[in-house]
């Protein structure tokens, strides 16, 4: 990737991203957020531009700027992520921990951030504006979609299945051959040995419905 970076949130996700573009060797152009406390601030040495809607900065992205999206919400990163690809006509690109591992035959989409200590096994298919935070481990073969957060340490078995939107904590263990529906929420430290439905969200060991 040859062109700057531009990272979509100056909040801890956008630091993290930042430090893993450094690493790779790309250049951080700055952040934008829409706070605008941290507007024509540094934060570790880039400065906050302005915010997500700055026409001005956006008009870069494409051309002279890739972009990065560093929103762990759902809905306001669909937002930034439709609008990218509607107006700028470009998809986010991958934040990839040096320090993270990738198996082979992985199947990757746009926009993940994978932090360091990952391990991606090999036949994995990654959707596309997942998180995947350290430590975390995805077992061969398994199926994550598109919105998936894991959370730091969680392991994920081989031949999982895990739909679109899910939220997995810290510390959780989902064994081989699971499906997570859609939407579902899987509470920290959490051992998952049955299906879970969409929405529901589970809780403890072994992981059980918990009414919300």
């Amino acid at each position: 990737m040859d062109n700057p970076v531009l990272i979509f949130g100056a909040n801890a996700l956008g630091r993290a991203a930042k430090d893993i573009f450094e690493n790779n060797g790309n250049v951080v152009y700055g952040f934008l957020d829409d706070d605008k406390k941290t507007h024509n601030k540094e934060i570790d040495n880039v400065v906050c531009l302005g915010s997500t809607d700055d026409d001005g900065f956006l008009k870069l992205i494409g051309k002279k700027c890739e972009a990065f999206i560093a929103v762990d919400d759902i809905k306001l990163k669909k937002n930034l992520t439709e609008m990218l690809h509607d107006v700028r006509h470009v998809q986010p690109v991958n934040a990839i921990n040096t320090q993270s591992s990738m198996g082979s035959h992985v199947e990757l989409g746009h926009g993940n951030f994978i932090d360091h200590g990952a391990r991606v096994g090999t036949g994995v298919k990654l959707g596309s504006h997942c998180i995947i935070h350290a430590n975390a481990v995805i077992g061969v073969g398994a199926e994550i979609g598109d919105y998936v957060q894991i959370g730091a340490g969680s392991i994920i078995g081989t031949g999982v299945k895990i739909e679109d939107e899910v939220f997995i904590g810290a510390g959780a263990t989902v064994v081989a051959d699971i499906t997570i529906g859609k939407r579902a929420r899987v509470g920290a430290g959490s051992v998952v040995i049955g299906q879970v439905k969409s929405s529901e969200t589970v809780f403890g060991n072994p992981a059980q419905k918990v009414n919300t």
